[in-house]
């Protein structure tokens, strides 16, 4: 299991876009299909934006309508954590990376194959690496 990474709410701050701390330190939700990587086809891993831990690959990222980048499951068992998020009158399954506790979005039950899971994220809780000789 990888190390925690534990910062302060300052650090945090600095090291973070006003939208990527109030999305991943704040758990809000970017509006949908204003994230970067909603419709993104490019093919690569997801990583923490916070803590650069990687999350999901473009290989289970599909096209759920919603908005959102969606996935049907982690990189690894153990990336992302869940936990029950009880806001907004609802109930549902937040998801946050394992490493940092950054938010990342909501797991709901409606998706594909062979999960049929899927994983809701917000795009400014990533950063796509992206695959290939010629990619950094």
């Amino acid at each position: 299991m990888p190390e925690k990474v534990i910062k302060t709410e300052e650090e945090w701050k600095k090291q973070l876009s006003p939208e990527q701390y109030y999305v991943t330190r704040k758990a809000a939700t970017e509006p949908p299909f204003s994230g970067k990587y909603w419709k993104s086809k490019e093919q690569g891993t997801y990583n923490c934006v916070c803590c650069g831990a990687p999350l999901f690959s473009s290989e289970t990222k599909f096209e759920s309508g919603t908005g959102w980048p969606s996935f049907w499951q982690p990189v690894e068992q153990g990336a992302v954590a869940e936990e029950t998020d009880r806001t907004h009158g609802m109930v549902r399954t937040e998801a946050r990376c394992a490493r940092c506790n950054a938010h990342l979005g909501h797991v709901f039950p409606d998706g594909p194959d062979p999960t049929g899971l899927r994983y809701c994220m917000n795009s400014a809780s990533s950063e796509l690496k992206p695959e290939g000789p010629d990619k950094k």
